[in-house]
Order: structure tokens, then C-alpha cells, then sequence
């Protein structure tokens, strides 16, 4: 588990994931919804608006653009990404992954990892995760509460998750006791309305609704930091009212070890 001591010695990196559990969908639809998610991307900031497949192997094969979005090559990059063995059948109940990386600078690189089309009975079997920059003046720009919040946005718009959320990966390493398949809370968290309804939450918190789909929990306007001791009080105490209304199965752990 990561505590506050490594936190000074490493600089926090933030990322956005977005997880839904078994979903049987075609390569064509979920062509449709990587391609609506790259669109709302592109709306949200220049730098997510070019993409680029990552073949298989990794660094073999030439460049594939995806932007702007072309069905037909996005349908055939999900065909093409089913999990299966060498040489073997293909494990459609895992679904189709496609991975993806931005044409901006080394130090400003984006990638996302899409897995969409599980059937499997693993609770978060499908996935979209978006990493991004951890300096610069591209990290400036994205990693504030609007711009996550419109990320965040974006995924629950095009996946229709479960759960989606945007945090600081340092922050996830403290919170150990959290679950595989319950949701994170981060500093910018999604739960779909089928989970329960929101319950009031203390300030700063905002709650945005995203549509008739679910709700957007907006933690703080500053940047979610673990440096920040009144942060993380904070997000424990939101963790514990979700709990108690039932959207999460866990209170917040105590990262103070």
C-alpha cells in the first residue's frame, strides 16, 4: 500500500477509467461507442484529438489513424482484438480490446485501453482507461476538476458504465481496502443511476447529473492531491455516506499507514 511518506517522494500521476460488467456487444456497436467516445475527447481538449491504434505486437506494423473516427476501421480493429492463444480458438466471453495513443509529444504521450463486447461473468469485465500526461504544460491544462469532469463525462456518455472515475493513481494505492468491483471514489467519480440515487454531500463537493444516466461526484474545484491531508479526510468521509446510502459496498479506509 502506498501512505503519504511515498507520496512526497514520488510525484502523484492521474488517470480516468471507466468499468461496466457483462455487456455481449458486436464489433460494429462497440466501433459506435469508441467512436463516440473519441468525438466527445476531441471536444474536450486538442490534445485528445488525435489518435492512433497500437498495433499487435506493440511496435510492429504500421501507423493506423482513428481520428477522425472511421467505422469500418474501428469496426475491424475490435474484430481483430478478441483475446485468444497463439495459434488458438478465439475466447469471444473476454471481448474485443483495442488500445490507442495520441500524435502529441514524448513528454505529452496519451494512450486508452479499450476492452468492450465482455460477456464475462467478472463484475468489471469490460473497460476503457485513459492515462494521462504527469508534467508539463498539457498536464496543467488537463488534470483540473472542469477537464476531468468533462473525461469523465465523456465516458459515461459513450461506455454507459457502471462506474467511471478520475483520480490520482497515488491516491488508489493508499485506499487498499477498496475492492476489485466496487467503485474507486476519486477526485471526479461517475455511478450510474441504477446503483441508487446520490445522497447529500458535504462541501465543497458537486454533484453534477450526467443526463437521466447517473451522477457526477466532483470532490473538490482544487487539485485532489494526497499531500493534501484535508483531501483525503474528505474522501473518506464521501466514501462513508455512499456506503451508508448503498452505491458503495465499503467505507473509506484510513491511508494514514
Amino acid at each position: 500500500m502506498t501512505t503519504l511518506a511515498d507520496s512526497r517522494t514520488y510525484p502523484e500521476t492521474y488517470y480516468a477509467g471507466a468499468y461496466w460488467g457483462a455487456r455481449r456487444e458486436s464489433p460494429e456497436e462497440c466501433a459506435q461507442r469508441a467512436a463516440a467516445f473519441f468525438n466527445l475527447l476531441a471536444a474536450c481538449d486538442p490534445l485528445l484529438a488525435h489518435w492512433n491504434k497500437i498495433p499487435k505486437p506493440r511496435g510492429k506494423g504500421r501507423k493506423t489513424p482513428l481520428m477522425p473516427p472511421d467505422l469500418p476501421t474501428l469496426t475491424e480493429a475490435f474484430r481483430r482484438g478478441v483475446n485468444r492463444e497463439p495459434g488458438g480458438p478465439a475466447f469471444e466471453q473476454l471481448g474485443l480490446t483495442v488500445s490507442a495513443y495520441n500524435d502529441g509529444p514524448p513528454n505529452e504521450l496519451v494512450s486508452v485501453s479499450m476492452t468492450c463486447g465482455s460477456y464475462s461473468q467478472r463484475k468489471s469485465a469490460n473497460v476503457c482507461v485513459l492515462s494521462l500526461p504527469s508534467k508539463g504544460e498539457s498536464a496543467e491544462r488537463l488534470i483540473t476538476a472542469s477537464m476531468l469532469t468533462k473525461v469523465a463525462r465523456s465516458m459515461a456518455l459513450a461506455w454507459e458504465p457502471d462506474w467511471a472515475v478520475a483520480m490520482s493513481e497515488t491516491y488508489r494505492g493508499m485506499d487498499g481496502r477498496q475492492g476489485q468491483d466496487d467503485p474507486w471514489l476519486g477526485w471526479v467519480t461517475y455511478l450510474s443511476r441504477a446503483r441508487g440515487t446520490v445522497p447529500p454531500l458535504p462541501a465543497p463537493v458537486r454533484i453534477e447529473p450526467v443526463e437521466d444516466r447517473g451522477s457526477l461526484i466532483i470532490l473538490t474545484p482544487e487539485r485532489f492531491t494526497v499531500a493534501n491531508p484535508e483531501h483525503v479526510a474528505l474522501a473518506r468521509r464521501v466514501r462513508e455516506l455512499l456506503a451508508q446510502a448503498g452505491l458503495m459496498r465499503t467505507a473509506g479506509a484510513d491511508p494514514r499507514g
